[in-house]
């Protein structure tokens, strides 16, 4: 999958037609850390065609937790879905075809354990309030892409999160490089 991400990508021009997959060395951080702290309810921003959703799914089903993906791309969504499918670990998914901010907005507080954010980086600080409200005390954020293409994208971002007093991070050179954020007490 992550071979036909890149051959799929190369052909699209405009950047919104892309997959534009996390690499396989950033699925395999998701699945160690989801594992490791037991994350079993996990929110994905920006499902694309569903290779990262398959590395969470995959975690999750050696816990018994489930992944909430969303994508506002009809035509990704579709992909993912039978890329899901395919895989046998549908059952560990669930999909929705949304807006990021309204299927947020009716998200009950604290009801996630770990984020993975993956989506348009420039809309992410309007995502704060509400990622901030939903993540579970003592949850994660992983923000993907943070070194590259263009790691200016996230200043706005970052800035909301050190200034946060409940959050300790740290960039990790891992892919094109992951945020790591714990929701403290």
């Amino acid at each position: 999958m992550y071979d036909f991400g890149r051959m799929y990508d190369s052909k699209m021009k405009q950047h919104t037609d892309k997959l534009l997959n996390i690499t396989p060395d950033t699925g395999l951080f998701l699945s160690l850390i989801i594992q490791a702290v037991k994350a079993t309810k996990v929110l994905e921003i920006g499902t694309s065609n569903g290779y990262s959703t398959l590395w969470i799914a995959d975690a999750l089903r050696n816990i018994d937790g489930k992944v909430t993906t969303i994508e506002v791309s009809q035509k990704k969504a579709s992909m993912a879905k039978d890329n899901f499918e395919r895989s046998g670990l549908s059952q560990y998914v669930d999909l929705h075809l949304a807006d990021v901010r309204a299927f947020l907005k009716i998200q009950r507080d604290q009801s996630f354990n770990l984020i993975f954010l993956d989506a348009e980086r420039p809309q992410y600080a309007s995502y704060w309030n509400d990622i901030d409200r939903v993540l579970k005390t003592g949850g994660l954020l992983i923000v993907d892409n943070a070194l590259s293409p263009k790691p200016e994208e996230l200043i706005d971002f970052i800035k909301l999160v050190n200034n946060s007093a409940r959050y300790l991070s740290l960039t990790l050179r891992i892919g094109n490089g992951e945020i790591i954020a714990l929701k403290q007490q």
